[in-house]
């Protein structure tokens, strides 16, 4: 695959983040880049300076896992980035097939097992939903359809994450620390795209978001990357209120690619009654659609 573009602009946004003094090396006078130097980094990695600016302009062929991960080194890539250039050089190698997880088109997305949907709906003191690399909603319980709905009254099948965030005005209401969620959003995207460089549907949705918004577009070109974990995001719900939730993302093992997420507020929290008192007033109002509730709640 040729993702050389991804790659040269990969290694040097990293190395641009690298100061002599982070690296252990004399700063100088007369330096015309905000990092490290070419040179150095070859220094630090143990490879000629000729070997590392191929490896800068793209070419990862044929480079062997030591000598990656001696780059990993003198760049001071975390555990994600390391990943990620590893999976950028399996894509070039042709191998990437062998680490991807499988992709789930448009036709596939109404075969995940009914015990994972059991699952989710055994949650009920928080919002609970699987998502995959491109940050489509696939499943939820129905706490987590209300507390998304406006996501769900997007139009889109299924609904997405990343298209909700920078495309949907309610995107501003609902994160009161939009910029923050945006970060998070284009980087496990930009992490997908390198673990999974073939899938068609992450393209489509990649070139509709740089089109459409300058801000998912800059976000895009710093090439940061991130993984599901955990955290602690605050919300603004139409019917409830401000809301801190903590989160917690899990890989789903039977179903590469899938993350299973819970929110969870602070036992005795004001959170934890306002998602009490979502769940109260969601039972209340029998089996409306998540829109249609939001609509009487107004």
């Amino acid at each position: 695959m040729d993702n050389r573009d991804e790659v040269r602009e990969f290694l040097t946004s990293r190395r641009a983040k690298i100061t002599p003094e982070r690296a252990g090396l004399p700063a100088g006078t007369r330096r015309r880049v905000p990092g490290l130097r070419r040179s150095e980094v070859a220094t630090l990695a143990d490879v000629s300076v000729d070997y590392y600016g191929k490896l800068e302009r793209g070419n990862l062929a044929g480079v062997s896992p030591a000598v990656l991960e001696s780059v990993a080194r003198a760049l001071q890539l975390d555990e994600v980035e390391r990943a990620h250039l590893l999976h950028l050089a399996q894509a070039q190698e042709g191998s990437d097939t062998l680490a991807r997880p499988r992709s789930r088109s448009s036709r596939q997305r109404a075969a995940l097992p009914k015990s994972l949907q059991w699952t989710l709906d055994a949650v009920t003191a928080g919002p609970a939903f699987v998502t995959n690399g491109r940050l489509d909603l696939l499943a939820a319980n129905r706490l987590a359809r209300v507390f998304f709905a406006d996501l769900y009254d997007s139009g889109t099948t299924p609904p997405n994450m990343a298209r909700f965030q920078f495309l949907d005005p309610a995107a501003r209401r609902f994160y009161p620390d939009w910029d923050l969620i945006a970060d998070m959003t284009v980087d496990v995207l930009r992490t997908e795209a390198g673990r999974n460089p073939h899938d068609k549907d992450l393209h489509d949705l990649v070139g509709e978001l740089s089109t459409r918004s300058d801000a998912f577009r800059t976000r895009w070109g710093s090439h940061n990357v991130r993984r599901h974990g955990t955290g602690v995001k605050r919300f603004h719900h139409p019917v409830v209120g401000e809301l801190t939730l903590a989160w917690h993302g899990s890989a789903v093992d039977d179903e590469p690619g899938l993350t299973l997420l819970i929110y969870s507020a602070e036992p005795g929290s004001p959170s934890e009654g306002a998602l009490r008192l979502l769940a109260s007033w969601m039972a209340s109002q029998g089996g409306a659609a998540p829109a249609d509730l939001l609509q009487r709640g107004s």
